[in-house]
């Protein structure tokens, strides 16, 4: 279904789940979906201020949202208010499924943070996910899941990552 078809809804709701339970949910602008690849754009969904240290999600920052029904990840373009880019931020997540207007994603708790410029290329939370038993209760999902942060973090080092987008 394509984001321009008449049938297609404008809006979806993202639902992120972790850990069996919904994390956050918000409406999201369907930009595309080509059967494999769906975009949206949202603003900051998250309560004020979220400083990481290398980035800060605020209000008015706008989130252009690349999940995949065949990958283990999820590709987030940030950029502030005036539209200057502050990067990537990228979950590792299980396929993505979009049902019922609501575009259902469950975080794996692996993220990785690329900057705009390209020279911060960021391993998140590897502690969090050994805490999660993951590897025990499902070993191939935390496979899938490392080797997926392993080829984001080897895509977002070179040149052309935006053409992971495009």
């Amino acid at each position: 279904m394509s984001a321009n078809s008449p049938d297609a809804p404008r809006t979806v709701e993202v639902v992120l789940v972790k850990s069996g339970r919904t994390k956050i949910r918000y409406p999201a602008e369907l930009l595309a979906d080509d059967g494999t690849r769906v975009t949206v754009r949202a603003p900051w969904a998250g309560e004020g201020v979220r400083d990481f240290g290398f980035v800060r999600f605020e209000p008015g920052d706008v989130f252009t949202e690349y999940y995949w029904r065949d990958r283990w990840y999820a590709v987030k373009e940030v950029r502030d208010a005036e539209g200057v880019r502050k990067g990537w931020y990228c979950d590792i997540t299980r396929p993505a499924t979009l049902s019922g207007g609501e575009l259902v994603v469950e975080d794996l708790d692996l993220d990785l943070w690329r900057s705009a410029d390209g020279t911060d290329v960021l391993r998140l939370d590897e502690d969090e996910f050994a805490a999660s038993g993951l590897a025990t209760t499902d070993p191939r999902a935390a496979t899938a899941a490392q080797n997926a942060l392993d080829t984001l973090e080897l895509l977002a080092r070179e040149v052309d990552f935006e053409a992971l987008l495009a």
